[in-house]
Parts: structure tokens; sequence; C-alpha cells
């Protein structure tokens, strides 16, 4: 049964309706935003990911545009202007009120006229070519510096080095030639130039890339700017490699785009082609906003500082969309009169709806202001968003530092800017300043930035900048730089057999901090970044492979090293202690016994008779306490007090001296399992190598042994601590394995160790060459001619000899020894008591012999004789005191008694008179 409803009253309900209803901003719930970009580039990839996590966020802040969703459309636009275009339409007929992007330039350029036509904001965060003005179109906003501004940067470090003349090398497209005009501006401002102009086609091939950059090298200037798109094949550094051009003669800067390739590459080893290159990228604060971002977008590692102004980017839209709606301004669309005509074509422009409040959308987004995660969101007057800092990268090996920073008001530093616009920048700043720059070719001296064209370049040899064996081959610490050694000295002398004159270069590879791998040289000379290696090279077969070895200059093999046995045990007790310490211990026991036959002589009958008896008991005494087995008793309480502290010295030495012959007894004079590298080979036992020699491919693929059992090492004194501390401690090993010109020069600084086994892998050392270089040849013959003088045996002898014929003075053969210093707080404290116990039995005595000489003066029997001479009388006082105190010690008690009784008893004067003289005994 239905409910019946009368039509003139539901007419009468809506009209009430709608007069009750207030006319106010009715707030949509869906709002779209579309941006047209290329998906699938470097920049796209992290872009899409940060705009929908930029349009998560937003719609998740409840607090910001309430119950309004804001949606994301995207169209792909392939860096395609046709693309481009056509999905920009498509966007718009699916009314938006903004567009986001492009990347491309060119595609920028073509919406940018569309946004001008239909009244829409087209905001982009990366197309940064500087000719996309305000004036010519006013729609178009960025909020990424453009391209004038990073070359402002780029110039300021070419200036600050010093350099001229610059040659650039840029993409032929609207992207390149504008941004290289935009550097032509600023060079000209800092009174530099652009000597030559590399365009480069974005398909161009490998010989069209190495005639292009070939044509480069016939003029002066060595640096060279480069300015492209997001290039991830790196195919520039890879054509300046072949083409030598990667060596410290050269210098080259990147605007950020490399800084963005680097973000995305996964594979961290082809930054092996780019060392020494300088770059920039665009310094993003710390901040709480930025730690969340990356912290949930932590997955995904290809993140760049323009996908976070993207991520910014739809902020700003947000913002400026909240301005509207908080203003009552309804979000509506209507059709263009203009795109009306073109109904009934294929293209369907009529359907197209352009956002009517468009302009008042683009005056919000103008005056937005707020902090991003890629730093602060203002617009300057050119509508581009003011200009960011810039962080100056070096690429060094397989890393990329940041070695200073750079901004528009305060220059070079190489502290972080706190804000941007902190400072007015001066003309001249003196404080500028950036970190050390590791340039083409490893060098970290400022390149001269040209060169004399000159046909006939010099030879480049790497040579291994050793850390360890610097006797081989090395770079002096000082200021000239100078590569010398054995193996340098070789070449130099072989070189003076070669019937025509060979200018070179030598050019250290290495970080200075560990010695270098030698395959990496020897790759260097096959990819033709030098032309020779020269060095303690040994000859492999797998390099052979690569380059042309001269004939060897030193005769090489493999040998193993373990710790030493001693087997000559005659002396072996002597060993716990040093030389000095047993030295110590003797005199010791000497001294110990004069202080107790001083202290007992007078009162003990044991340390009294004919000399020679008292002689000897005053050392069986004293050596007889090692073994607590004295027959003579001690009766002074001084002697009783140093006795106690000499037994507990003895007992610390004897307990010390025992646990270390022990040790020495077991643990240092088992014998090794070792007998060469087939019992190596056969056990587990960690196994020591040098770090960056062919031992180890050679143990692993030649031997097959497990990598877990090799540990580097990279200098003697880790040789020797790795084979002290043992296979069974951490870092430890039970051998080494080396070559054995090295060995030889590890034992003539070490003792302790021993070669054991024959010498295998037999091979020697030589200097690499190109392949078919005529060179190697020729350096062959003239090591031959070498070899048959004394000047190779003198070189051996000056480089290899100076371990042998020099002592260290600081080298200590037997570390588990005992020292001096390890008892020396003892030996302190019984050199103090037994020299104040003796001063108390001087001084007792003196006191004695002054009552004496007192009493004898006060006898009425005269002195037998006088002398009248001082120095006589001197004498006869101490002869005297020294008899004085050879006496008993009871016969001069006695003696002072009866003084007393006659001063006390005037009658027994005469007794006392015919005992005034001293008995002897």
């Amino acid at each position: 049964m239905g409910l019946g409803i009368d039509p003139s009253v539901a007419i009468t309900a809506l009209i009430v309706v709608i007069l009750v209803v207030p006319m106010d901003c009715q707030r949509p719930q869906l709002v779209n935003i579309g941006a047209v970009f290329a998906f699938d580039s470097v920049i796209g990839r992290a872009a899409k990911v940060a705009l929908e996590a930029a349009v998560s966020d937003v719609n998740n802040d409840k607090s910001f545009l309430k119950e309004t969703e804001l949606r994301l459309l995207m169209e792909d636009s392939a860096c395609n202007v046709f693309r481009g275009s056509f999905g920009a339409f498509e966007l718009l007929e699916k009314e938006v009120v903004a567009m986001i992007g492009p990347i491309s330039s060119s595609v920028a350029h073509t919406i940018s006229d569309i946004a001008k036509g239909l009244h829409f904001p087209l905001v982009s965060f990366a197309a940064t070519d500087p000719t996309l003005s305000a004036l010519q179109f006013p729609f178009f906003l960025r909020t990424t510096p453009n391209d004038a501004h990073q070359m402002s940067a780029l110039v300021d470090l070419i200036n600050f080095y010093g350099w001229k003349e610059v040659i650039s090398v840029y993409s032929d497209d609207e992207l390149g030639r504008n941004g290289v005009s935009a550097l032509d501006d600023e060079l000209y401002k800092k009174r530099s130039r652009i000597s030559y102009k590399v365009p480069l086609s974005v398909h161009s091939d490998e010989k069209f890339l190495t005639n292009a950059l070939n044509k480069s090298k016939s003029i002066g200037p060595r640096v060279y700017i480069l300015h492209f798109g997001p290039d991830p094949l790196l195919r520039i550094f890879d054509i300046a490699q072949k083409l030598q051009m990667m060596t410290h003669e050269y210098v080259w800067l990147a605007t950020d785009w490399l800084s963005v390739t680097l973000d995305s590459l996964s594979d961290k080893g082809t930054l092996k082609r780019l060392e020494g290159v300088v770059g920039l990228r665009q310094h993003i604060p710390e901040s709480v906003k930025m730690e969340h971002f990356t912290h949930k977008l932590q997955s995904n590692r290809s993140m760049n500082a323009y996908a976070l102004h993207a991520y910014d980017t739809v902020w700003m839209i947000a913002h400026g969309i909240e301005e509207l709606l908080n203003e009552g301004i309804n979000i509506t669309f209507s059709y263009s009169e203009k795109l009306l005509h073109a109904r009934g074509t294929k293209l369907h422009l009529e359907k197209i709806k352009f956002f009517n409040s468009g302009e008042l959308l683009l005056e919000k987004l103008l005056k937005v202001n707020f902090t991003g995660i890629a730093g602060q969101v203002q617009f300057g007057s050119g509508r581009n968003v003011i200009g960011c800092d810039y962080e100056i990268i070096n690429v060094n090996k397989t890393d990329v530092h940041t070695v200073g920073f750079w901004s528009k008001n305060g220059g070079f530093s190489v502290v972080a800017p706190k804000t941007r616009h902190s400072q007015k920048k001066t003309s001249f700043v003196s404080d500028e300043k950036l970190g050390d720059i590791t340039w083409p070719g490893g060098g970290r001296e400022k390149p001269r930035g040209w060169v004399i064209a000159d046909s006939a370049d010099p030879l480049k040899i790497v040579v291994p900048r050793r850390v360890s064996f610097v006797e081989f081959v090395t770079e002096e610490k000082n200021s000239s730089h100078r590569i010398q050694g054995f193996c340098i000295d070789v070449f130099i002398e072989a070189l003076k057999f070669v019937p025509y004159s060979v200018p070179y270069i030598f050019e250290p590879f290495g970080n200075g901090h560990s010695s270098p791998n030698y395959n990496h040289l020897i790759q260097m000379v096959t990819d033709g970044v030098y032309d020779a290696a020269v060095g303690d090279i040994a000859i492999v077969p797998s390099r052979s492979k690569l380059v042309d070895f001269s004939q060897p200059y030193a005769s090489t093999g493999l040998v193993v090293v373990i710790p030493a046995n001693d087997d000559n045990a005659t002396w072996i007790f002597l060993r716990p202690f040093t030389s000095r310490l047993w030295c110590v211990v003797l005199v010791s026991f000497l001294v110990i016994a004069v202080v107790i036959w001083i202290l007992e002589h007078r009162i003990n009958e044991d340390f009294r008779g004919p000399p020679r008896r008292q002689l000897s008991t005053m050392l069986l005494f004293s050596f007889s306490t090692l073994f607590k087995r004295n027959q003579e008793d001690t009766i002074s309480n001084l002697a009783r007090l140093v006795m106690i502290v000499w037994l507990f010295l003895l007992m610390v030495l004897t307990a010390s001296y025992t646990a270390n012959l022990t040790s020495i007894l077991t643990v240092q004079q088992l014998p090794s399992a070792i007998t060469g590298i087939d019992s190596l080979r056969a056990s587990e036992v960690p196994i020591g190598y040098q770090a960056g020699t062919f031992t180890l491919e050679y143990l692993t693929y030649s031997l097959g042994m497990a990598r877990s059992r090799l540990v580097p090492l990279d200098s003697t004194e880790e040789y020797e601590k790795a084979l002290k501390l043992g296979p069974t401690n951490w870092g430890g090993v039970a051998a080494i394995v080396d070559e054995l010109p090295y060995i030889e020069l590890f034992l003539a600084e070490r003792t302790g160790f021993k070669i054991v086994g024959e010498p295998f892998m037999h091979r020697g050392w030589g200097f690499a060459f190109k392949r078919d270089s005529p060179l190697a040849i020729d350096m062959s013959t003239a090591i031959l001619k070498l070899s048959e003088t004394r000047k190779l045996q003198e070189i051996r002898k000056k480089w290899l000899c100076k371990t042998n014929c020099a002592g260290k003075s600081n080298w200590n053969p037997e570390p588990n020894q005992l020292h001096l210093k390890s008892f020396k707080g003892l030996y302190l404290v019984c050199i103090a008591i037994t020299v104040s116990a003796f001063l108390v039995f001087v001084l007792r005595m003196i006191r004695q012999f002054v009552r004496y000489r007192r009493m004898e003066r006060t006898s009425s029997m005269p002195r037998a004789s006088w002398s009248a001479s001082p120095t006589l009388r001197l004498r006869e006082l101490v002869f005297d005191f020294v008899e004085f105190v050879d006496e008993k010690e009871e016969a001069i008690k006695r003696m002072f008694r009866r003084s007393d009784d006659s001063n006390n008893n005037p009658s027994h004067v005469g007794e006392v008179q015919a005992d005034t003289e001293v008995p002897r005994n």
C-alpha cells in the first residue's frame, strides 16, 4: 500500500527548503587536480610516488580542507609535446582546478600556452628552462629554481677556483640551449667565457659523442660544464674515459642532473667512472617533516629534490584551494566559447571545461608562504620559487661526498646554511671555502684548467700509492709528491736503454690510507685511462689477457710465514726477564747482602769472624733467601724490616719468572702443524694475505680456499700482530701467504717468524702497457740490458738493504719478556725502606761514636798521638769511626755503663781509667 503525497505539497516543501537554506559557499566533496609528466623517467618515477603520498597526506589531515577530498588525476607525457598536450586536454575534460607538471621544458612551453588561453594555473616542479618567464606565460608557476639560479652557483664555483675559460657540453634542446645561454650570461658577469660549445642530441650514438668530445681536446681549456637531463647511462663519462679525458688535467663540472641521476642508481659501482666529477645538488634542510616523509617512503630509495618539490606542490595547491573556499568562492566550471566552435572534430574540444576561478586561484598560489619538506615555499617576482641553496658534491671512487654548500647570499661554506637568506652577499666574501676535492685522476691538487696544445703528449703512467712496503714504490709525503722506490728506479734506469726519448708522467693511484688494488690499475690501463702501469705488479695470466707486460725485472713467488719456535733452548731459562732486569736482580742480591751484613755485624756472631768467612757468609745469606733456607738468623730489628720487604719483592719476582717460563716452555714451544702450502690448504685455520695483490685470487680460485678463511692485511705491523694473536683469537692468523720480496723485508724488520716449505707459484714483476704497445717490447730489451750491468744490483741494495743495515732501536725481540718497569713500584718501596734502615743505623753509630769521643776526652789518660795536619786528623777520625763500628755492640754498651758508674761513684775512677781503651776482638 503506497503513501500518497499531494504534488502541490511537495512543490511547496521544496520552495521552503530553498528559501530557508542560506545562499553560501558549498564546499565540494571532491576537488580534482591534474598532473602531466613523463612517468618513465628518472624524475617522473620518484615524482609519481611523491605526488600520491602528498595527496594522501592532505586528505588524511582532517584540519585541512575539512570534508573536501583532493583527487589527483595523472597523464603520461612521455617527454613528447603532442602527448603532453593531448594529456592536458584529457585532464581538462575531468574538471581540474590546476595542473602539475610537466618535467620537460619543451612540453612546458606548449602546455603553458594552453594554461594561458584557458586561464588555469600550471605549476611545474621540474621544468627549469629559464625562458619560461612570467611575462610570456602568466599562468605558469615553478616550485623549483630555474637554471639561471644554478648557473649562478656553477659560475661562482668556476670563479672560486680561478678558471676563466670553459667548454660547455649540453643537450641540443630547450633545456640545454637555454641553460647554456644563462651560463654564458653569468660567466660574462665574472669576465669569463665559454670557449667552445659541444651540443649533443639525446639520440646521439657513441661515434658522434666520441668525435664531438675529441674535437674539444684540440683547444686549450680543460674545464667541462655538463648540462643535460638525467641520464641513467652516464655515457658521456664512458666516452671521456676512453678519450683519456678523466685525468688530472681535466675538470668536469655538472649541474644538478648528475645528482638526480646518482640518487637513482642502484649499482654504486658505476661511480668508478665518475671519479673526480664535481656537481651541484639542491640542499634540502633537515626538518621533522623531512624525517617523517623519508621514514614513510624508506622503501623508495630513488627520491630526489624534484620529487620533494612535487610533494610540496600538492600542498601548495591545497593551500590555495583552502583560501578560496574560506572566502566563499565556489568551485565551478564552464565551457569555453572558443572551444565550442570546435564541435564535431575528433578531439571533442567542446567537452573541455575550464575553472571559472582560475585567476583567483593563481593569486592565492602566488601568496602562499609555508615550509615544506624541501624548504620554504614562497614565490618571487618572476613567479619562481625563491632560489634554494646547493650542495657541492664530489665523486670519489664509489662514494659521493658533500664538500661544501653554496647560497646566493652567503657564497661557499663547509657548514650547511641555516636559512637561505640570512646574510646579504657582498661583492667579496673573504671566508668562502670548500672541503678537499678529489679531482679526476684521484689527485687533490686543483687542476690548471687548461693545457698547451701539444701532439706529443707524455706517457701517462699509473703507479700504486703504497702505504706499506714503501721501499718498492710510494709517493713522498712532503709537498714535492715525488714518486720513488725500487720499482721506480728500475724503470728510470731501464728507460735509458730505450733508443728514443719517452716523455712520461707518474700518476699515483690510491687513497693514501691503504694500498690500492692492483687489478684496478691494470683495468685502467686496459680502458685507456693510463698508458702504462709501473710498480710491484706481478705477472699473472688474468692480467696478461688485459695488458702487455715487459720482461720481469724481479723474480718472485709465494711463500708461507709462521711464528718461529727457537730450536736452541740452551739459555731459554733466561728469557722470562730482560737483560736489564737480570742485572738489577743480581745487583739487588749484592746490595741486600751488604746492608744485612752492616746491620748484623755488631750484634750477630754469625756475621763476624775472619774477612773471608764474613764475605762468604754475606753472599750465601743473600742468595739463600731465594730458596728461603737461611742458616743465619737476623737479630737487628732494622735488618728484619729490610728482610720482610726484600722477601716480598723476591716472592713477586719468582712467581712472575715461573709463570713466564712456563708459558715459554709450553705454549710458545709447541711445534707447528703447518709445514707448507699443502698442509695449510688441508687445514681450516685463518690465513693472512696482503690486501690488493693477486694472492687472494690465487688462494680462492686456484687453490679453492674459502674466502672466509682469508684475512686481508695492509702492513708489516698488521702481519706481526695477526701472527702473534694466533688462529684462536679474533683478527689473528696461523700463517701469512705473500710474495717473497715482501716477506724478506718483513723478516728483516721482525724476528720470531720464519718461512716454511718451498716457494710456489713462481712469477715475476713487470711493467704493464696497453695492448700492442711497442714500448712493451723495447722495455723488455732494456731490462735485459740493465740486468747485465751491476746497476740492478745497486738499486736492490739501495732500497732493500735499508732494514738489514739499520737496526730498529725500538724493536723488542722478546715481546713477552718482563721489564724492569713491571716491578718499579716494588723496587722503589724496597729501596726506600732499605735506605731508611741504613740511615737509622748510621745515625745511631754516629751518636755512639760522638759519645765515645767525648768520654775519651774527659778521661785522664792522654791520647797517644794527634797529628797536626787537619787532613791527617780527618783520616785518623774516619779510621777510628770504622774501628768503632767494627766493635761488638755489647762491648760498647759495657764501656758506656762503666763510664756512667764512674761518674756516679768517684772511687771507681781508677778502674775506669784502666778500662778506657776499648777492648779488641
